[in-house]
């Protein structure tokens, strides 16, 4: 009698990324990918500008090396692991990217796969002259493997852990294990090696920190060089994922390790929700709410007297609660605050990177809005998406709006496709090194992505000089 053996999750894993190819997915799985794509290229191209990203490229320089894939907007030709690691960090930078892991039954759990995922496919893809319909193969199966890791894992925003350099460490080892076209063994390999390199901490944001845009660049190189490793022979654990000490066990709470496989090769999951402005998702029901009230009754910010926004007991204690103070990086206060972020909606209808800045932050009418602001923890613990507004205007009248599902995801309230172009470009503008042409064509071939023979033929569009 034979012996029957079980395959770990992690070999489950492997197996189905070494053997699934284009031909597997869907029309709408193939164009959920191509809009993560282009909305990455437009976050990274307004990304170049802020806080701390010209020391990770002065560093990127400064290692050298083989010349083997591009710092988008900069043109700067180095390691694909330190490009990626520097694009990432430009993705990540005004919180703009792709968030929100989904699952069975349009479940959601909290995650920013593709500021790893993207910047690791472009990156490969550069590094060995891979095709468009190569990328896309990787990048679904990657976001689809982070994605059920950010169900299964059962993460806690509030936790103290950043899991966008926990489950886009083992995401990213996937895209760039199947763009090197790594076997089975060897994914399962990569898999352990990037696990002893995955790490991320919430303070960076409780503490206002560009630092906060790190986990997720650290995880796109750690990503790459896992998998190169792995393709040169070297070993990790057996069961990175659901074995002993490994993935679930380390990082996990209250997991769902059959999540991990259930329908694998039959759905194909990823980020959700594209952003339609420059701010935690947290703090999207009340900027919604605000945008909703200013668009809606034509307010003037000026007759606003009172601002009452109800929130859970945890939002209020958590990151975006916090009283407002742009300190010494703007950019992640404001991203990350409530107030500041409704204030700026009542302001001018949306929150954008151009006001993640301190001259805003200084405008007088922006501070006399958010004098007028107070918070209340009256929501059921459970609304944890939903938030409501009440104004009180100058001439007495009140207005009260609330919102349950905010703009953005693409299963309750998705935007537009004019939405989302009207965003890529907007963002290229306010980068300011990408021209309105080249932006153009970059559109087009990603629209056309799976034709594309050569993909550093969308990577010299972004790159100044180059075309």
């Amino acid at each position: 009698m034979g012996i029957t053996t079980t395959a770990t999750i992690t070999e489950t894993v492997s197996n189905h990324i070494a053997d699934t190819e284009f031909e597997a997915f869907d029309t709408r799985t193939v164009e959920r990918a191509k809009v993560r794509i282009l909305d990455s290229l437009g976050n990274i191209a307004a990304g170049h500008r802020a806080q701390g990203n010209d020391a990770l490229l002065t560093l990127a320089g400064r290692w050298g090396g083989r010349p083997e894939a591009t710092v988008l907007v900069h043109g700067l030709r180095v390691p694909a692991h330190a490009a990626a690691m520097v694009n990432a960090a430009m993705m990540r930078s005004y919180d703009f990217e792709a968030i929100g892991a989904d699952g069975p039954g349009q479940t959601q759990a909290p995650a920013h796969i593709s500021g790893t995922t993207v910047p690791v496919a472009l990156a490969v893809a550069e590094q060995r002259h891979a095709g468009g319909r190569d990328l896309l193969t990787a990048l679904i199966l990657g976001d689809d493997l982070t994605a059920r890791l950010g169900m299964a894992q059962g993460f806690d925003v509030y936790s103290g852990q950043d899991n966008t350099g926990t489950i886009n460490g083992l995401g990213g080892t996937a895209v760039a294990g199947k763009l090197r076209g790594l076997d089975a063994a060897a994914l399962r390999h990569g898999f352990g090696i990037v696990e002893n390199q995955l790490a991320g901490t919430v303070a960076n944001i409780n503490d206002q920190s560009p630092a906060f845009k790190l986990p997720m660049a650290f995880a796109a190189r750690n990503a790459i060089v896992s998998a190169e490793l792995a393709e040169l022979g070297f070993t990790g654990p057996v069961d990175a994922i659901g074995g002993k000490h490994g993935f679930l066990e380390v990082f996990g709470s209250n997991a769902n390790a059959e999540g991990i496989t259930a329908g694998l090769g039959e759905d194909f999951y990823g980020d959700c929700v594209i952003k339609p402005w420059s701010a935690c998702r947290a703090s999207h029901p009340s900027l919604d709410a605000c945008v909703r009230l200013a668009t809606g009754h034509n307010i003037d910010p000026d007759q606003i007297e009172q601002i009452r926004i109800h929130v859970t007991p945890r939002t209020l204690r958590g990151f975006v609660g916090q009283e407002f103070r742009p300190g010494d990086s703007p950019e992640v206060s404001g991203a990350f605050s409530i107030r500041f972020t409704a204030a700026t909606a009542l302001m001018y209808r949306t929150v954008r990177p151009e006001h993640l800045n301190a001259n805003h932050m200084n405008d007088p009418r922006l501070l006399r809005l958010l004098d007028k602001i107070s918070l209340v923890d009256s929501l059921a613990p459970g609304e944890i998406l939903t938030a409501e507004v009440e104004l009180t205007l100058s001439d007495g009248s009140r207005l009260h709006c609330r919102v349950d599902d905010p703009l953005g995801d693409i299963h309750k309230n998705p935007l537009s496709a004019r939405d989302i172009s009207d965003k890529y470009y907007a963002n290229v503008e306010f980068g300011g090194r990408i021209s309105r042409s080249s932006a153009e064509r970059a559109a087009d071939i990603v629209d056309r992505l799976e034709s594309l023979e050569d993909v550093s033929t969308l990577v010299a569009l972004f790159t100044p000089d180059t075309h």
